[in-house]
């Protein structure tokens, strides 16, 4: 499994989290503005984010997706010096990088589109461009007509099946993953590129970075089109971004339950094989605060978010519940210049269940890659449960403005709601719930994300740190020595390396599940 298999992103807007000029005068100096993100590290990590997701950095004309320079950044965001000490710095943390690749089309700026405009048929670059000819006259007055992405004639369409542009972007991309160690692309109007392109991309950046994550920005269709072997690791999840904010506003759970039944559920799912990106707003929509008709759902929605089958993303400052909504046919509201110390002011409890939902998400697997499974469902309350292996999280919503009591079978005697470090009522296999107005539970067996474990456990587990060079005997009876603690090189999960004192076989584990039980009993007690 790979890291982005496991990972939390968080998306931002380089142009507008930094408030720069809305456009690019190129007699301007360079700015520093994108040094800001560097203030942000520590509150990325207390989110527990896996990598950052740049909107375009590269050089254009306005707002990043009319590219001129696929190897320089932005003025108005720095220079390559600066954004390779950024890069440096989030890798240092533990944060990998991910850039937006406009590979679809570029500005009119662009140098080789200055050329045919410059010298004509004449110029080597005509065919660089979607079915440029000179047959005609463009929207903009060129003595020739080339297609605009989208009807967008300041949009310049490549020609993806010319083999000089496939060359002069693979070129670029093997500058920014050997210059810069970029860890991954999300692709821009995905649906649009062309497939042998995906493909030829795919074998070159795998060839460099075996776990580089190919992401495409895909709205409409068959999402396997574009995400298989083949091509993209995974694509943007829109069908369950509309579900996820309509079904608390239409107080319809069955709506969202379907799609991730359709998408991923126990019995079958057409996805199954994907971990598709999930989100509730970018920049391209409102944002979630704007858009749910009740903001007590804000919490529900992310925890449904981290817990359905994908990779959870956060818009920058949609954390802090920050309203955004376009208008008059601009997404200028969309991306706002925000700044951490005034965010911090805001919507705190919302933050700080994003925080808690980070905890969780690292604490356990099941809870990131388990298969999902409905146990309940009406329409304002949803109970289901995440499988991985021998461990099983359990995850219960309810919209309504009233109390409401779930019960369900389980096959462990005690249950604890780790978002709020409550326990469950178990008797004879049945858990009984009471769920408050506009609440969210993540039920597991073991609470290892809160305060420690209580007073009446006996006292080697009190503290949850392990100690390499012991003996630990597990509950079926085995002798073991902890040998080490190690971190997953792609997931960064902690994991407890042992060795068995009776043949010498070396094991490892998460350690979530090494210090956690197995029904009554600890897994793994301390001996020496």
């Amino acid at each position: 499994m790979n890291w982005y298999n496991n990972a939390i992103i968080y998306h931002i807007y380089p142009l507008g989290f930094c408030g720069a000029p809305k456009f690019n005068d190129e007699n301007d100096s360079v700015t520093y503005r994108l040094d800001k993100v560097l203030d942000w590290i520590p509150h990325l990590k207390e989110m527990n984010i896996d990598a950052v997701y740049f909107g375009p950095v590269f050089e254009s004309v306005e707002h990043g997706y009319d590219t001129t320079d696929y190897k320089t950044i932005d003025r108005r965001l720095g220079d390559n010096n600066s954004f390779r000490y950024i890069c440096d710095q989030l890798h240092e943390n533990g944060i990998r990088v991910i850039l937006d690749g406009v590979f679809n089309h570029v500005g009119r700026k662009f140098p080789q589109f200055v050329d045919v405009q410059k010298n004509g048929q004449s110029s080597g670059y005509c065919d660089w461009f979607q079915n440029l000819n000179f047959g005609g006259q463009s929207p903009y007055g060129d003595p020739f007509w080339y297609e605009g992405w989208n009807g967008h004639y300041n949009l310049v369409k490549l020609n993806l099946r010319n083999v000089g542009v496939c060359d002069h972007i693979i070129d670029a991309v093997n500058y920014w993953i050997e210059s810069f160690g970029i860890d991954g692309i999300r692709f821009d109007a995905a649906d649009c590129i062309d497939f042998d392109f995906f493909k030829r991309l795919r074998n070159f950046c795998k060839g460099k970075k075996p776990d580089f994550w190919l992401m495409g920005e895909i709205i409409h269709g068959d999402y396997n089109r574009w995400a298989n072997p083949e091509m993209l690791d995974s694509v943007t999840n829109y069908e369950c971004y509309k579900g996820l904010w309509s079904s608390h506003n239409d107080k319809n759970y069955f709506e969202i339950d379907y799609s991730i039944n359709r998408q991923s559920g126990v019995n079958g799912g057409i996805y199954k094989n994907i971990d598709l990106y999930n989100f509730v707003d970018n920049h391209d929509v409102n944002r979630l605060a704007s858009t749910l008709n009740n903001e007590a759902h804000l919490p529900l929605v992310y925890t449904l978010m981290y817990a359905m089958p994908g990779i959870p993303s956060i818009y920058y400052g949609s954390e802090y519940g920050v309203y955004g909504r376009k208008e008059n046919n601009s997404d200028d509201n969309l991306r706002p210049c925000l700044h951490l110390q005034d965010m911090e002011r805001e919507n705190v409890s919302l933050y700080q269940h994003i925080v808690k939902l980070g905890r969780i998400y690292r604490a356990y697997p099941a809870f990131r890659t388990g298969t999902y499974e409905r146990i309940n469902i009406t329409n304002q309350q949803l109970l289901f449960k995440k499988v991985l292996g021998e461990q099983t999280v359990y995850v219960a919503l309810n919209l309504a403005d009233y109390e409401y009591n779930f019960a369900f079978n389980t096959n462990m005697s005690h249950l604890v709601d780790v978002i709020t470090a409550t326990p469950i009522d178990v008797v004879d296999g049945n858990a009984e719930i009471k769920m408050p107005p506009y609440s969210a539970m993540i039920i597991v067996s073991d609470d290892i994300v809160n305060d420690e474990p209580a007073a009446a456990e006996p006292d080697i587990f009190k503290d949850t740190e392990l100690k390499v060079g012991a003996r630990y005997r597990h509950f079926k009876g085995g002798e073991y020595e902890l040998m080490a603690v190690a971190r997953h090189s792609e997931t960064m999960e902690e994991l407890v390396i042992y060795k068995s004192l009776e043949n010498g076989e070396v094991w490892a584990r998460p350690k979530s599940m090494f210090i956690g039980k197995a029904g009554d009993a600890r897994r793994f007690t301390l001996l020496d």
